[in-house]
């Protein structure tokens, strides 16, 4: 038989469980508009009828508060956070597409086509003028603005891989700043739920850490339980929180993080032609890592990895972007020679046509390279003018003589068409149109029948104040060409410049002052010569201007289509875990409702034990 006092445990407990579904709902209420946070609600369930001694058997023993547990489906979590990796990833193309477009665009004044056009102009006017000097000027001048526009892109674009670097660089630290902070959340969540209770506001916002990150870079995410050692059937109420970011690469281990280091390459260590300075590489360490801490004992992260998503793939793919047109070939079985001088060399033999054409060489002077699984840094190299490379190994760096018969690279390959691609492409339209207007001008002769000099060259890397020689850009024994010639340091003959009568008119020392034949050869070169990518030399901002705006529509594409997924899985996600004002008002009065029935209930239990105490005693 029950005690006579067992209603008023009973409408307790309803009392209790009311008063929890209204602090609940207070607040959800409170919380409508905090970013983040997720609905609760409280689970309860019918406590455990007691047996009684009656006819009737079992007697209910009212309602249990079993949680306050957050409303959230990890399924709309997973697929938020892959489309956030996805538009990080488009929303840094555009947006750095979007640049170079800007750098490249022709407003009709300053832009390439518009400084061609005035070129072919004044050379015309020499043909027409009789060759005065003041047309000879005007021409030499009209060359030396093309050449400007290049210096002034190329400066541009480097500016922008700097952006790019340093962007890469605060993402990296961001990385690393939410790991430490998320295994310090980890750690307060565990101490909470191990007494029984739900951490739903950490909880929270561990999950905004996480879908911060996921803008950023691919995140993958697993939480389980952790069982008593010495009773694998029970839950201790703890888990083990692990986020895996790259596709491999763990970042976070319940109470345990890594960082992401940004290591500066080098002066000598670049891998790239037309890299700025300082890019960085980055490395994977752990949390004890400092600032100033040697890095050589830490491993490399990936770069040329597919699987790293978010805001530092597109930004990788802007600074690193080479069409795929990297160096790489293979040292042969007897490739690597020490000479008695103790001198290393490496020869490597490659298969790409790209690699057999010096107006497409990207490869640095001095760099690093790399020969099976380890790093050399080498002094310079030469070219045998078909298929075979040979690099002197700096002795500083040489811990080990490179073993033959290995794979050996310069930088990595990145499929897309980034900042390098759009400066090689520049590059390879500079040696071709240089070298085509130097062989012209230098087989001239002058109105005065002087021969003729070269009208392009470049500033030498070491001395701006000099210029590369004619003999200097084509030197056969060296087989490179004119690939010492940038846009950063392209321009126009000093001779030239300080004297526009040098400019070869004649194509024959035997021709009158008035005639032009060689400058109708110049004209016709730029009308008929296909020099780059089979278009004539004023075609050039065709040809690079159809890459960029095919990517920048690309990137825009996909950053519109994954910004409408996003608002759509948000909307999903909200209609599940976000506060509904109307139905929380719709629960309050439910609630309250429940309350009152509970206290009426014990209001009337209480008067029916006052009857029973005082009235119907003894």
């Amino acid at each position: 038989m029950t005690s006579q006092f067992f209603g008023l445990n009973i409408a307790a407990s309803g009392l209790r469980a009311a008063n929890a579904a209204l602090n609940t709902t207070a607040n959800n209420i409170s919380n409508a508009s905090t970013d983040g946070y997720s609905r609760q609600k409280v689970t309860q369930e019918a406590n455990e009828a007691l047996r009684v001694f009656a006819t009737y058997g079992c007697a209910g023993a009212g309602v249990d508060t079993i949680a306050i547990e957050r409303v959230r489906d990890s399924f709309y979590d997973v697929k938020f956070r892959q489309n956030e990796t996805l538009l990080g990833n488009y929303t840094q193309k555009n947006y750095y597409n979007s640049l170079v477009e800007k750098y490249l665009d022709d407003d009709g004044t300053t832009g390439f086509s518009s400084l061609f056009s005035k070129m072919e102009v004044a050379m015309e006017s020499v043909r027409t003028a009789a060759g005065t000097t003041e047309t000879k000027s005007a021409f030499v001048s009209s060359l030396k603005s093309v050449t400007e526009y290049f210096n002034n892109v190329y400066t541009s674009l480097q500016n922008e891989q700097a952006d790019v670097n340093a962007e890469i660089k605060l993402r990296a630290d961001r990385v690393s700043a939410i790991a430490q902070e998320v295994a310090s959340i980890n750690k307060q969540i565990n101490i909470i739920e191990m007494t029984g209770s739900k951490a739903n506001e950490l909880r929270d916002k561990r999950d905004v850490l996480v879908d911060d990150l996921s803008k950023m870079i691919s995140v993958e995410v697993r939480e389980t339980p952790i069982v008593d050692e010495t009773q694998p059937d029970r839950e201790t109420g703890a888990t083990r929180y692990q986020i895996w970011v790259a596709g491999s690469y763990e970042l976070v281990d319940t109470y345990e993080y890594r960082k992401m280091i940004c290591v500066s390459r080098a002066d000598d260590g670049a891998t790239n032609q037309n890299d700025v300075k300082g890019l960085f590489d980055i490395k994977w360490g752990s949390a004890n890592y400092k600032d100033g801490d040697s890095v050589n004992e830490l491993s490399d992260f990936a770069l040329d990895s597919q699987l790293i998503g978010g805001e530092l793939q597109g930004l990788l793919a802007m600074r690193d972007g080479n069409n795929s047109h990297y160096f790489h070939g293979k040292a042969p079985s007897d490739g690597v020679v020490q000479t008695p001088d103790g001198s290393v060399y490496v020869t490597v033999k490659v298969d790409n046509d790209y690699l057999k054409d010096m107006t497409k060489c990207t490869i640095p002077e001095f760099g690093t390279m790399k020969i099976g699984a380890k790093t050399y840094k080498y002094d310079s190299w030469d070219y045998d003018g078909e298929s075979t490379y040979t690099f002197k190994i700096d002795n500083d760096s040489l811990s080990s003589i490179p073993d033959s018969g290995k794979s050996v690279s310069i930088g990595y390959s990145n499929s897309y068409q980034g900042i390098p691609y759009y400066m090689a492409q520049m590059n390879e339209w500079i040696r071709q149109f240089s070298d085509q207007v130097n062989q012209i001008m230098t087989t001239g002769y002058t109105s005065d029948s002087l021969e003729g000099v070269f009208a392009l060259t470049g500033s030498m890397d070491n001395n701006s104040a000099a210029e590369l020689s004619y003999e200097q850009l084509t030197t056969l024994s060296e087989n490179k060409g004119y690939y010492k010639l940038r846009g950063g340091n392209f321009n126009v003959s000093a001779v030239l410049l300080d004297n526009s009568d040098r400019v070869a008119t004649k194509s024959d020392v035997t021709e009158g002052e008035s005639e032009f034949g060689n400058l109708t050869k110049l004209k016709d070169m730029f009308k008929t010569k296909k020099i780059f990518r089979g278009a004539t030399s004023g075609e050039f901002l065709t040809k690079v201007l159809a890459d960029v705006a095919l990517n920048k529509s690309n990137s825009q594409t996909l950053e519109d289509t994954y910004t409408s997924l996003e608002n759509t899985i948000s909307n999903q996600r909200l209609s599940d875990t976000g506060v509904d004002e109307d139905e929380e008002a719709s629960n309050l009065v439910n609630f309250q409702n429940a309350y009152t029935l509970s206290s009426k209930m014990i209001q009337t239990l209480t008067e029916i034990y006052d009857r029973l105490i005082l009235e119907t005693g003894v």
